[in-house]
């Protein structure tokens, strides 16, 4: 079993990235190989809705193709991304814009796989839900099973709070997030 998370934050090491790390290497505690791709810094321009990818191509000549080929290796992904205007940032939705190369002409190259957020807000009711859902969303239109982290909080996925270290309940809801992929990738596997 393999789980790429991609962190969507401009700062390839803040808050975000922590939150990232710390439910990644639960992961790997918990026997799952991990893979990580920090969107800060790439070269990802975006979709024009040209439908040039219905060739099997994008017209852009850029980073996606690296993070496309992740996708493509990983049973199970981990977003994560600060709230931004109450979403995912830019970087994060150029980038799921541009995974619609991977579900043109039938194809959905991401059927079936496990997908689960994580959303870092300054403040309580700062934009975290909102930031999840729009990661499910991305979620099941590449068909991929979405996740939540569960009882006894139940978001949408993981919610922290401020700086994410000193967090208890968010980074309980980051240990809940990973319990469940874990189970998931589990269950798919022995299905």
């Amino acid at each position: 079993m393999r789980v790429l998370g991609i962190n969507g934050s401009p700062h390839e090491n803040g808050n975000t990235a922590y939150a990232l790390r710390y439910a990644l290497a639960l992961l790997e505690e918990a026997g799952v190989k991990t893979e990580t791709i920090a969107l800060a810094g790439k070269t990802i321009y975006g979709c024009e809705g040209c439908f040039s990818c219905r060739s099997g191509r994008c017209k852009h000549n850029d980073d996606m193709p690296s993070i496309l080929e992740a996708l493509r290796r990983c049973d199970g992904l981990i977003l994560a991304s600060p709230v931004y205007m109450g979403m995912v940032t830019g970087q994060m939705k150029t980038m799921m814009d541009r995974t619609v190369i991977l579900r043109v002409n039938g194809r959905f190259e991401l059927s079936g796989k496990v997908g689960a957020g994580i959303a870092c807000g300054g403040f309580p009711n700062g934009g975290q839900e909102l930031t999840l859902q729009c990661m499910h969303t991305f979620f099941l239109q590449q068909d991929m099973c979405a996740i939540a982290d569960g009882p006894p909080f139940s978001h949408s996925g993981a919610a922290i709070v401020g700086k994410a270290e000193e967090d208890a309940v968010g980074l309980q809801t980051v240990r809940n997030l990973v319990a469940r992929m874990v189970k998931t990738l589990k269950d798919r596997r022995s299905e």
